[in-house]
């Protein structure tokens, strides 16, 4: 019988796929932006991730699901969502070449983790790690990614943070992009305790992190003294 922690990414599905679909009406009550429609997907990939994880807690190991959690997971991770910022952040024609290069490499790596062998005698009943494929090197591709997704998602609510400080009504954005930073890096951290056998880490960080970037972004959109509505990176006049 799997430990109980196992089955935390059965919650984080089902809370995933709600703030998912929360993102999507935002942007459809706006009727624009392009960094919603990343972040929805981003929040949907996290989903799909979690979702891996909770069929490998309830039916146990299985290829398919386990190079479907590697690759929603280890390879994306927070990328939809730091792309969500680069369209906030800079120019559409540089979020597009970054956009290209990005879906590129995603694309390059995810081939090498579809192709590459498994080493069953790593296989584990109900819990699913990186170190059962074969080719060690292919573990090497979600480092670049999570950095490029730690630089923009974290880096970008960060910066945020500090400019919404410094005005006494946006003090609620400068809460909600902390949160937002901390939370975005909390799975992060999860993943690197997975590369040492310690996957249940991961699903805890993951909840907790979701639940903070949710919470964050609530703060952003919610209503100041001055009723601004917020965006969780950068310091303009609505999301």
């Amino acid at each position: 019988m799997p430990d109980a922690v196992l089955y935390v990414p059965i919650i984080t599905t089902v809370f995933s796929l709600t703030f998912s679909v929360v993102l999507l009406r935002r942007y459809r009550e706006k009727g624009r932006g392009a960094h919603l429609l990343w972040w929805a997907f981003g929040v949907f990939i996290y989903a799909v991730g979690t979702f891996t994880e909770s069929f490998a807690s309830l039916f146990g190991w299985n290829e398919t699901v386990f190079r479907a959690w590697y690759i929603s997971g280890a390879l994306l991770g927070g990328a939809p969502l730091a792309q969500g910022t680069v369209y906030l952040l800079l120019r559409r024609k540089t979020a597009n070449r970054l956009t290209a290069a990005l879906v590129a490499f995603f694309l390059v790596a995810a081939c090498c983790v579809l192709i590459a062998p498994i080493n069953s005698a790593l296989v584990e009943p109900h819990r699913l790690s990186g170190k059962v494929l074969a080719w060690p090197w292919v573990r090497l591709f979600s480092p670049f990614i999570n950095t490029y997704a730690l630089v923009f998602l974290v880096g970008g609510a960060a910066l945020s943070a500090w400019r919404y400080s410094r005005r006494r009504d946006t003090r609620h954005r400068f809460v909600g992009n902390v949160l937002i930073a901390v939370g975005a890096l909390l799975p992060g951290i999860g993943g690197a305790f997975t590369r040492f056998g310690y996957t249940e880490v991961l699903y805890v960080t993951e909840l907790i992190g979701l639940c903070l970037v949710y919470i964050g972004y609530r703060f952003n959109v919610g209503q100041p003294v001055v009723a601004i509505e917020g965006v969780p990176v950068a310091e303009r006049p609505a999301a």
